[in-house]
């Protein structure tokens, strides 16, 4: 694909404020300070021309930002402080936005259908950062001229989570349609980190775990990880389970199962454990390898007291499964292995409370083996990322770029249908080709 960028601007935001503002990090938010950066590239179909999409987008961008000022700062850590925080400076700091037009097929690379990942890296801007100083949002508008357009987003993880991520989103698309935010959107405004009650012994914990989490030797550097190399050989696709395949993997999990009467059987713990089998089987070789696999869990609901529902930043933890071999999931009773485990996880994780659950993370961190095969579910089904409107109609398609790097797959709901999910997945070629064998033709065994 050829890109060619037109220009790289910088977007502040629409504010009257002069003092700086400073935001500490939480225990949430600073387990991701060496984390790869969150990358979406969202595909929106019109013909009509740049000259009038780049305006409203630009305008509605300053505007909204003056709601999630945290965005347009960056990720400090001065000598003399014992943890980074945000810092924003409202008149200086802003966002950067880099247009570039293509001539690409916008229909082939905004198809849910498989396609080259290096094709689509161009979409998404990358994410500045050094040892003293990290950017915590960028973005990129890519022009099919009388075809289309893109918005590639790339986020630091420490500035939000999904949750208030697709909160910005929605808040930038109502903006440039309709020139206002919704009244009865709830902003995520509340940038108070004492409303985040866990045990404060937790903070240093992850100070002591980052060494097991980052090959940078210098524990205090800002720097994110090197992007993953991605080959001719990696490619992506979307799938999309309908209800009726959801209701399939129900009645399977109900049959195989011991203990079917007391399973938690969600479309999330049948679709988890559908993938994971799949992505088991599909790496082949040998039966004893450890394998690991995690979810994220929101925990705004669960602490004490909740956190408001208006609150800025990170509020999830990683529930880790650790201590298993390939072969529990590779044979016939794998999938029901899989749902019991997970079934077993979801209904247990209410009654754990934040130090048990990151007890376990942490042990998973420090015992893993070389070789061990992982695997991570980003999204949700209940962001609604196909939601976001800036007024030339939803999205075609949506794209959680960032799993090519770290053993992910993604989960959405449908764009067209309320029930049933989307299932992002990126792997190389030929392991593609037997885990899309395995993922289609498992409804017909």
């Amino acid at each position: 694909m050829v890109l060619e960028v037109i220009k790289i601007s910088r977007v502040s935001p629409a504010t009257d404020l002069v003092e700086p503002l400073v935001v500490p990090l939480s225990f949430f938010d600073l387990r991701y300070i060496k984390r790869s950066p969150t990358e979406r590239a969202t595909f929106y179909k019109t013909t009509e021309s740049s000259l009038v999409i780049l305006p409203k987008l630009e305008r509605s961008l300053s505007l909204v930002l003056a709601h999630f000022l945290p965005l347009s700062g960056h990720l400090k850590w001065d000598p003399q402080d014992p943890k980074p925080r945000i810092v924003v400076f409202p008149q200086q700091d802003a966002v950067s936005l880099t247009v570039a037009e293509t001539d690409a097929d916008f229909s082939r690379l905004s198809d849910k259908g498989l396609r080259p990942e290096a094709e689509l890296r161009g979409l998404v801007p990358e994410l500045p950062s050094s040892s003293d100083s990290a950017c915590l949002f960028s973005l990129q508008i890519t022009l099919f001229p009388s075809q289309g357009f893109c918005i590639g987003s790339t986020a630091h993880h420490v500035a939000m989570d999904g949750k208030t991520a697709s909160k910005f989103h929605k808040s930038w698309a109502h903006v440039c349609k309709r020139g206002t935010i919704p009244q009865d959107f709830i902003l995520p405004t509340l940038l108070d980190r004492s409303v985040i009650n866990v045990p404060t012994t937790l903070e240093q914990r992850i100070f002591q775990l980052l060494p097991y989490l980052s090959h940078d030797n210098n524990a205090r550097s800002l720097k994110l990880p090197p992007a993953k190399e991605t080959g001719d050989d990696l490619v992506r696709i979307t799938l999309e389970l309908t209800q009726e395949k959801v209701e399939k993997l129900r009645e399977r999990a109900k049959n195989d199962s011991a203990r079917s009467d007391l399973l938690h059987l969600s479309t999330f713990v049948v679709t988890y454990a559908y993938v994971w089998t799949c992505m088991v089987r599909a790496r082949g070789g040998y039966e004893d390898r450890p394998v690991r696999f995690r979810y994220t869990a929101d925990f705004r609901d669960r602490l004490d007291p909740p956190v408001p529902v208006t609150y800025f930043g990170n509020c999830t933890l990683s529930i880790d499964l650790h201590g298993y071999e390939a072969k529990t999931f590779m044979g016939e009773d794998g999938f029901v292995n899989g749902v019991e485990i997970l079934s077993d996880s979801v209904k247990g994780f209410g009654s754990r409370g934040v130090e048990s659950v990151w007890e376990v993370y942490e042990e998973g961190t420090k015992k893993m083996k070389l070789g061990t095969q992982m695997l991570l579910v980003s999204g949700s089904n209940q962001f609604g990322v196909y939601g976001s409107d800036f007024g030339w109609g939803r999205p075609v398609n949506t794209e959680l770029m960032s799993i090519y790097q770290n053993g992910e797959f993604s989960l959405s709901q449908r764009r067209d249908e309320t029930s049933g999910v989307e299932i992002g997945i990126c792997l190389k070629k030929r392991e593609m080709d037997v885990f899309l064998s395995l993922f289609t033709n498992g409804f017909d065994s």
